[in-house]
């Protein structure tokens, strides 16, 4: 009997790392043609420097080269916060009168970052994310 658990374990650790890889969606690649469009609800239950964030990223991000890219948060409600982690780390909070806008343009290096979509208060609330090339 003690075998047959042995035998489980791998089957079931293998259908957790499944799960876990499909709940961040299809990772996307540079260069881009045209901007790309996240939705989602913001916020979660681990806290960070940059707010309430999920354990899993909102959007997964591979940059092939150096590259030019803007990350747009639209959140009509709560205390929307991006995280974004990777080769270069950027943490961005809406202010009060950005109506729940967040946008963090810059020049990524080559790697993968994990895009993360928090909430200040540890609300939940639905949110537009675009990813564009500048």
């Amino acid at each position: 009997m003690k075998r047959l658990n042995w035998l489980i374990f791998p089957s079931v650790l293998a259908t957790t790392f499944a799960i876990a890889s499909a709940a961040v969606g299809n990772p996307i690649q540079t260069p881009l043609a045209s901007a790309v469009t996240v939705t989602g609800n913001s916020g979660g239950s681990q806290s960070s420097q940059c707010g309430f964030i999920a354990g899993t990223p909102s959007q997964v991000v591979v940059v092939n080269q150096t590259t030019p890219l803007r990350f747009k948060v639209v959140q009509g409600a709560g205390q929307p916060t991006l995280r974004i982690t990777g080769p270069v780390n950027q943490c961005a909070m809406a202010e009060g009168s950005s109506g729940g806008t967040i946008e963090i343009p810059g020049v990524w290096q080559p790697g993968t970052y994990s895009v993360f979509v928090g909430d200040r208060a540890q609300g939940s609330y639905p949110f537009t994310l675009s990813i564009s090339p500048e």
